[in-house]
């Protein structure tokens, strides 16, 4: 089960994600919100904290979900003082009940992953793509827009059409054809 835990909150975060089940994560901190209270409120026991990547209202949380449930952080660069563990392109991570493919995809930040698992057929596209065809910023330190426009295109062509779910940094998950979603990013990006 997926549900994110920064839903409703009047803050400058992004989603922080409770994936549910033989291995509970959470994907992304989020930032400017008490993410431990809502963890536990749902009574859940952390068992890691994996990041799409490291701005701050990602990982704005993370220290206090470390303290609180003790979790190592899982994420692209190894250098980053909060990640403990480096996840490389390629590479399986298990989140909840299944093991998902990560993915490279930088341009919006370097360090920047999107996680895939083609059963269920659910993406965690972090800030590359968002509903109704938006993209990730390319104006921030890091950001590089035909890095970006790459990175889209690889999710593209490594993602099935038959997607079933997109969970975004921001905004709302999609579950009506994704795939679409990640379609008209691409043709926006590349205006």
């Amino acid at each position: 089960m997926v549900e994110n835990v920064a839903q409703g909150q009047q803050v400058f975060t992004s989603n922080a994600f409770l994936v549910t089940g033989d291995r509970t994560v959470l994907v992304d901190a989020g930032s400017e919100f008490d993410a431990v209270a809502e963890v536990r409120e749902r009574d859940a026991a952390l068992d890691a904290l994996v990041l799409t990547h490291t701005h701050s209202d990602h990982v704005g949380n993370a220290a206090d979900l470390i303290d609180a449930f003790d979790v190592d952080v899982w994420g692209f660069d190894a250098d980053h003082e909060l990640v403990d563990h480096a996840v490389d392109d390629g590479r399986s991570v298990r989140l909840g009940d299944h093991s998902y493919e990560a993915l490279h995809t930088p341009g919006h930040k370097d360090d920047h992953l999107c996680f895939y698992a083609a059963d269920p057929g659910t993406l965690f596209a972090g800030d590359l793509v968002f509903a109704n065809g938006s993209f990730g910023r390319t104006d921030l330190a890091e950001g590089d827009r035909d890095v970006l426009v790459e990175s889209i295109e690889s999710l593209r062509d490594t993602v099935s059409p038959d997607l079933a779910e997109m969970h975004t940094g921001h905004g709302p998950s999609v579950t009506g054809d994704p795939y679409s979603h990640i379609e008209a990013a691409l043709r926006a990006a590349k205006f």
